[in-house]
């Protein structure tokens, strides 16, 4: 068993004040393979205080010296990339080549857009040429809270950490309990990158504990947080005493409009969009909305795709999907699927109980409900697992309409040759992000959603803006 207790607080490894031992669990097996402590309040204050008094200094370190130290963790995360992968595909059942490629990748890959980003970033600049004496300053919130999800462990961590850092934040992470392992290569990355003590710190907890004790702190100035639409109600509650700054990426509900012109392999790609990660992305286009004339045609393929998609242990290699990551999820996922068919969806592919020839571990079997209404439960509730709703429309305005009937807003999809009808889409639906025809949005692009999928945005230069208040100086000297 992997005992990993200590917590990273004002530059070093420390031994938890009030530590708890909980186990993590391999979910590809059920079984636990290492120990982490969750923290007390006396941990998280430890964390707090070591942030608060390296603000000053961090603040005022030139943006050119912050660049740097984000270059050399980019240095130390590229060195233990293996590391990373390995620690992901155990703790959160991603499958070897996902947490190599996608996983760790995405991390990478947010890192070297905030460095771009933050190279033509104008921390100070003049109002305008109306005034002179005018200046506009951007300077950091604070200290961050930043509380951050088992699904894409590195993705979120490296859009939190990127984006503070650069703007001058000093910070507390709290990862999930769910997948702190490959949180404590990450920080010992920024050991090696040397940042000052107390910029970057971690204490592992639940939401809870640390999460609440977070949110709640009066010496914390901004908590951003991604996780479930749930917990980040509880999170606003919890800050609004101190009228902290909250950032919210949350749950989604995506909707994947598909046209009868869309290309030849937008079904396939929208049906394998929606597995990876065995459904447990907050952006995947887990409602299909497919036009009637093609209704038919895209259901049967549908179906196919899914059954095609293999199922089995994260430490496989292969481009199979892996397990779901907890006993809870997977009960969920699999009360929800009955009340799929208790509702009167048609099953095409899949549905309840493990994957044949599975039976041990997390494992979800690709389903795919056709038949699908709006007031379904399936096509309302967000499911987080591999489970795709095909719901059909006629129009134009009826297919905006459906998509739109959701309390979720972060990424609908588009598939269509009309690029009038793309533009006029992209318009219409209400959403944080819209992708069309497969093509992903370019390094930097804000990620983010509207209405209870969150507010704020992450990536690039709009990332380091979310960490960033505006101070306006009047009576500038320009000698």
């Amino acid at each position: 068993m992997l005992e990993k207790r200590d917590f990273y607080i004002d530059g070093a490894w420390v031994s938890p004040r009030e530590g708890t031992d909980r186990e993590v669990i391999d979910p590809s097996t059920e079984e636990p393979f290492a120990v982490i402590s969750l923290g007390g309040a006396a941990d998280t204050d430890a964390a707090v205080a070591a942030a608060k008094a390296a603000l000053p200094g961090w603040m005022a370190t030139p943006p050119a010296e912050r660049i740097a130290c984000v270059e050399r963790l980019l240095a130390a995360y590229k060195e233990r990339s293996a590391d990373l992968a390995e620690a992901m595909s155990r703790e959160m059942g991603a499958p070897m080549e996902l947490a190599r490629k996608n996983q760790w990748g995405a991390g990478a890959w947010h890192l070297k857009g905030f460095l771009e980003a933050a190279k033509e970033f104008e921390f100070e600049a003049p109002l305008g040429d109306h005034a002179p004496t005018d200046r506009i300053i951007h300077e950091a919130v604070g200290v961050a809270a930043l509380i951050t999800p088992w699904n894409w462990p590195m993705n979120q961590i490296a859009l939190k950490v990127g984006a503070a850092a650069v703007a001058g934040c000093t910070m507390v992470l709290k990862p999930s309990e769910e997948s702190p392992l490959s949180a404590m290569i990450f920080a010992e990355c920024v050991d090696a990158a040397g940042w000052p003590k107390g910029v970057f710190n971690l204490v592992n907890g639940d939401g809870a504990g640390v999460g609440s004790q977070l949110s709640a702190h009066p010496d914390v100035d901004m908590v951003s947080f991604t996780g479930s639409t749930r917990a980040g109600k509880l999170i606003s509650k919890a800050a609004a005493d101190t009228l902290k700054r909250v950032h919210l990426e949350l749950g989604g509900k995506g909707a994947n409009l598909l046209f009868a012109d869309a290309d030849e392999k937008a079904v396939k790609r929208g049906v394998l969009h929606m597995m990876q990660n065995t459904g447990q992305s907050c952006n995947a286009p887990s409602r299909m909305l497919v036009e009637a004339p093609v209704y038919d045609r895209v259901v049967a393929e549908a179906a196919e795709v899914a059954q095609s998609v293999a199922v089995g242990p994260a430490s496989e290699e292969g481009r199979h999907i892996g397990p779901v990551i907890n006993r809870t999820q997977w009960d969920k996922i699999q009360g929800l699927i009955q009340q799929g068919i208790d509702e009167g969806a048609r099953l095409v592919a899949g549905g309840p109980g493990l994957p044949e020839g599975l039976n041990r571990g997390f494992y979800v079997r690709p389903t795919v409900f056709a038949d699908v209404t709006p007031d379904m439960t399936i096509a309302r509730e967000e499911i987080f697992g591999p489970v795709l709703s095909i719901l059909r429309f006629e129009t134009e305005d009826e297919a905006v309409a459906i998509a739109n009937d959701t309390p979720y807003g972060l990424t609908n999809y588009v598939q269509s040759q009309d690029g009038a009808r793309r533009n006029r889409l992209a318009r219409q639906l209400r959403s944080g992000m819209v992708e069309m025809n497969g093509e992903d949005r370019a390094q930097g692009a804000p990620f983010g959603g509207m209405k209870q999928s969150g507010n704020g945005r992450e990536g690039g230069y709009w990332g380091i803006l979310d960490f960033l208040e505006v101070k306006a100086v009047s009576g500038w000297s320009v000698d």
